[in-house]
C-alpha cells in the first residue's frame, strides 16, 4: 500500500480565502478511492479537512518545517502533494526541500515538480521560462533590493506594478504611481517575499484580464476546464474583480490564441494536475501575467461554474491516472478528458468588508481586500449579475441602490461602489463610450447594464403586464425591484407572477450543455419553459446555507451546514442545500442530495420550497446551522415581507 501526504492551507484570511480549504476533502476522497492512505496536516479547526474521517491520519499542527519533519519521520509517506494546499503548500514544499527533509526521508513530490514551482513562483525564473518558450510578457525586471528597484524606476518611469515572489493574494504588492508609493510598496514587497524578491512590471492598467484553468496528465494530455473574463480591467486583483465565465467579449480567434498559449505554458512547465494562467489582452497582442502552478482560488470558482471537479481530477492525476481513465462524475458516461461546455453565464462578485469598515480605503488594487465571494448562474449576463448582487447580503442592496453612485471618483478608480456608479451614470444618460473611456470596461458589459436601465425605465413608466414582467424576470429583476419601480409590494408582485403563471424553472449544471444525459443534482433557476428539477420523492429537508464569508460569519457555519446535510442523508432524509458561495464544501454537488445555487433571500428560497412542495405540503427547513443569514430568513424582516411556513426551525 502507499501513503501520501497532503499539505493543507493555513487559516482563512482575505489573501487565503476558504476556497483553499474546500479542495482537500475532494482530494482525500479521490486518493482513498485509489487505495492510498492519506496523511493530512492543517492548523485550521474550522474546516471539514480536520475532521477525523476525511483522511486516514489528521494532524492539527503548525505548518512549520520542524513540525512537519517530525510528522514525516513518524508516518514515513512515500509522496507529498502540495499543489492542493494553495500558496502555503507550495512554499512549504520548497522549504522542506531546501532543508533536506524530502531527500532525508525519501519523499517524492507529486503533481508539480519542484523545479516547476521555482519557475512559476520565482519571478526571475518565470521571466526566463516565458522567454525560452516564446510567450510574451510585459516589460519588467526582478530586483532584490531597494537600490535595484530605484535604478529600474529611473529607467522605466512610473506607474509600475510591484509583484512579490512566493506570496498569495497580492500580499505586499501594489501599483505605484508616485515616488513615495513606489518606495513604500517595494519595501513592503521585499519584506513579504520569502526570498526577498519582487518583480517590477510595466503597468497594464486598463487592459482586459483573462484567466484560463487548464489541467494536464502524465501522458501530456491537456484540456481547458474553463476560461474566465474579469469585468474589471487590469489593475485590480482577480480576487477583488467581478468575474464572468465563460468569457463574453473575446472573438473565437482570440479565445483560441489564448487557449493555445495556456496549453503551451502548462506543457512547458511539466505540471501534472491543475494550473491557473492569467493574461492581459488589449485586442492584440497579449501578455502572460502570472501562472499559479497549483489549484488556486480561481480553480474553485471554475469547478463550481462548470461542474468539473478540478481538485478531484488533479489528485487522481497525481497518483498516475490519465484524463481518459477518470470518469466524469456528472454525466457518468464521459471522461475527464472532455472539455466542459456551458450553456449559461456565471458571474462572481467579491464580498468586501466595507459595510463593517465604512471609513476604510475602498480603492481596489493588486492586493486583495475581499473576505469572500458569491456566484450566480443564469442564462444571460444581466440576470446572473443581478442574482449575484442579491447574494451579497448587504442589506437589501440591488442595482437600484445608488446612493453612492453619482461620485465621479467611483468611476475613475476601481472600488466596491463602481458598479453602482456605472448604473447611476447610465441613468443620467451618460454615453456608453464616455463610460468606457473612464473605466476601460468593455462596451459589451456597459451595453448589458444599459439594457437593465432601459427595463427600469419601462417598469417606472408602463403598466405592469405579463409580458413586461416576464421580460424583467429574464433580466434578473427581483420581485422587490419590480415592486419598487412599479409602486407595489414584493408580495403583490409575487402574487401577480403566480396569477400569470410566471414561475422560475430549474436547469441542471451538467458540464456538457445537455449533449449527454447527466445525473448531477446541481441546479440554478431561470425563467424558461422546461423544469429539470422535479420534486425529490420521499422525506426531505432543506438546509439553508450561510452565504458569502464576511466579518462575523466565517467558514464555521458552512462546516455546520455540511454536517447537517450529511446527518440528514444518514438518517434517510434527502438533504436539499441552498447556498450562493463557490468557496465552500456545501456547494460541492455531491455534499447533499440536491444543490440549488441560488441567492439566500426570501424570493429565491420560497421559489425553491414551492418547487420541492408535494401535495401542498412544503418540506421542513433547517436554519440553525446557516448563521445569521438563515435565522433572518426564518424570521422575516417585517410587515413588508411575510414569513413562510416552510422556513421553520424543525426537521422531521
Amino acid at each position: 500500500w502507499k501513503k501520501y501526504w497532503l499539505l493543507a492551507p493555513a487559516p482563512s484570511s482575505s489573501a487565503r480565502p476558504p476556497s483553499l480549504t474546500t479542495r482537500e476533502p475532494k482530494a482525500c476522497k479521490a486518493l482513498r478511492e485509489e487505495g492510498v492512505s492519506v496523511v493530512l496536516v492543517n492548523s485550521n479547526p474550522a474546516t471539514i479537512m480536520t475532521d477525523t474521517d476525511i483522511a486516514d491520519h489528521v494532524y492539527i499542527e503548525p505548518l512549520t518545517v520542524e513540525v512537519i519533519e517530525r510528522i514525516i519521520a513518524k508516518e514515513r509517506p512515500q509522496g507529498i502533494l502540495p499543489t492542493l494546499g494553495g500558496q502555503t503548500g507550495l512554499n512549504m514544499a520548497v522549504a522542506l526541500s531546501d532543508a533536506g527533509v524530502l531527500d532525508r526521508y525519501n519523499v517524492r513530490l507529486l503533481g508539480t515538480p519542484l523545479e516547476t514551482i521555482r519557475k512559476a513562483e520565482d519571478r526571475e525564473f518565470f521571466r526566463n521560462f516565458l522567454h525560452d518558450i516564446g510567450e510574451p510578457e510585459p516589460p519588467n525586471r526582478t530586483v532584490n533590493s531597494m537600490e535595484e528597484a530605484l535604478a529600474y524606476r529611473e529607467e522605466m518611469g512610473l506607474p509600475l506594478v510591484v509583484r512579490p515572489a512566493y506570496t498569495l493574494g497580492g500580499t505586499g504588492g501594489g501599483i505605484a504611481n508616485t515616488q513615495g508609493e513606489f518606495e513604500a510598496t517595494v519595501a513592503s514587497g521585499l519584506a513579504s517575499s520569502p526570498i526577498s524578491q519582487v518583480l517590477l512590471e510595466r503597468s497594464l492598467v486598463g487592459w482586459k484580464e483573462i484567466e484560463y484553468e487548464v489541467i494536464r496528465d502524465g501522458d501530456d494530455n491537456c484540456i481547458t476546464v474553463c476560461n474566465m473574463e474579469n469585468l474589471d480591467p487590469m489593475g485590480a486583483h482577480t480576487g477583488d474583480s467581478i468575474v464572468v465565465a465563460p468569457s463574453q467579449t473575446l472573438t473565437d480567434k482570440e479565445y483560441q490564441m489564448l487557449r493555445s498559449a495556456s496549453l503551451k505554458i502548462i506543457r512547458g512547465l511539466g505540471i501534472e494536475g491543475g494550473c491557473n494562467i492569467q493574461m492581459a489582452e488589449p485586442d492584440s497582442p497579449y501578455y502572460v501575467i502570472e501562472v499559479n502552478p497549483r489549484v488556486s482560488r480561481s480553480s474553485a470558482l471554475a469547478s463550481k461554474a462548470t461542474g468539473y471537479p478540478i481538485a478531484r481530477v488533479s489528485a487522481k492525476i497525481a497518483v498516475g491516472k490519465r484524463l481518459h481513465e477518470i470518469p466524469n462524475a456528472v454525466t457518468g458516461k464521459t471522461g475527464a478528458a472532455f472539455e466542459p461546455a456551458l450553456d449559461y453565464c456565471v458571474v462572481k462578485i467579491p464580498r468586501w468588508p466595507f459595510d463593517k469598515f465604512p471609513n476604510g480605503d475602498r480603492q481596489i488594487t493588486t492586493q486583495m481586500k475581499a473576505t469572500g465571494e458569491v456566484m450566480a448562474i443564469d442564462r444571460s449576463f444581466e440576470a446572473a449579475l443581478q442574482k449575484a448582487i442579491r447574494s451579497l447580503e448587504i442589506g437589501n442592496r440591488t442595482l437600484l441602490c445608488h446612493g453612492e453612485g453619482p461620485d465621479t471618483r467611483n468611476l475613475m478608480e476601481p472600488n466596491d461602489l463602481r458598479l453602482w456608479a456605472l448604473m447611476a451614470a447610465l441613468r443620467r444618460n451618460t454615453p456608453p463610450e464616455e463610460l468606457m473611456g473612464k473605466t476601460f470596461i468593455d462596451p459589451w458589459f456597459i451595453s448589458a447594464m444599459q439594457r437593465i436601465v432601459n427595463m427600469e425605465r419601462r417598469l417606472l413608466g408602463e403598466t405592469l403586464t405579463p409580458d413586461l414582467l416576464y421580460r424583467a424576470k429574464r433580466l434578473g429583476f427581483s420581485d422587490r425591484q419590480v415592486g419598487t419601480l412599479a409602486d407595489m409590494l414584493p408580495e403583490q408582485v409575487r402574487n401577480l407572477r403566480h396569477d400569470w403563471n410566471l414561475r422560475p424553472v430549474y436547469k441542471m449544471v451538467d458540464t456538457c450543455a445537455a449533449e449527454f444525459e447527466a445525473v448531477t443534482p446541481y441546479y440554478y433557476s431561470t425563467y424558461e419553459e422546461e423544469n429539470e428539477a422535479l420534486p425529490l420523492p420521499g422525506k426531505k429537508a432543506i438546509v439553508i446555507g450561510s452565504g458569502p464569508i464576511r466579518i462575523g460569519q466565517g467558514i464555521e457555519f458552512d462546516y455546520c451546514s455540511v454536517h447537517a446535510a450529511w446527518a440528514l442523508s444518514q438518517a434517510g432524509v434527502s438533504s436539499v442545500m441552498i447556498n450562493s458561495n463557490p468557496e465552500t464544501v456545501s456547494t460541492d454537488f455531491d455534499t447533499s442530495d440536491r444543490l440549488y445555487f441560488e441567492p439566500l433571500d426570501e424570493e429565491a428560497v420560497r421559489d425553491i420550497i414551492d418547487n420541492e412542495t408535494v401535495d401542498d405540503v412544503p418540506p421542513p427547513s433547517v436554519v440553525q446551522f446557516g448563521g445569521q443569514t438563515a435565522i433572518n430568513l426564518s424570521q422575516g424582516p417585517g410587515p413588508r415581507r411575510s414569513a413562510y411556513p416552510g422556513l421553520q426551525r424543525r426537521c422531521h
